[in-house]
């Protein structure tokens, strides 16, 4: 499969370090540029600046996915965001979709999924202009 040339930047946002190290490896290996922040807060303290595509897992300590996704609507409402997460719970993946999220995996999950749905929201947000 074709890759897409233009590669915006990756955030990726999760608690867990292992899976911080595995996705970033997973990016790179792909040709992405990507930043990782260990929790919601420290996102939030750098919020930079760049667009790109937002990797968020749901359940973490202090600020969690839902909340962030939320003040993300006011601060970077252009910034689309991906749910990740081991922890889900019923309705959490319809919460998460209503409320703008253009995409909701489950932990485990196959890395070439995750990279076809980055390419998917490029190819949109390009149609958008």
């Amino acid at each position: 499969m074709d890759r897409i040339a233009f590669k915006p930047q990756i955030y990726l946002v999760d608690d867990d370090e292992a899976v911080r190290k595995a996705l970033s490896r997973l990016l790179k290996a792909a040709g992405y540029a990507w930043e990782a922040f260990a929790s919601a807060e420290d996102f939030l303290a750098a919020l930079p600046a760049e667009d790109g595509i937002l990797l968020l897992d749901l359940r973490m300590p202090g600020i969690d996915g839902f909340t962030l996704q939320r003040k993300l609507q006011t601060l970077r409402p252009q910034l689309p965001v991906v749910f990740i997460t081991g922890h889900a719970q019923p309705g959490d993946r319809e919460r998460a979709l209503a409320a703008g999220a253009k995409g909701f995996l489950t932990k485990p999950f196959d890395g070439e999924t995750l990279l076809k749905m980055i390419e998917a929201i490029i190819k949109t947000k390009r149609k958008e202009g």
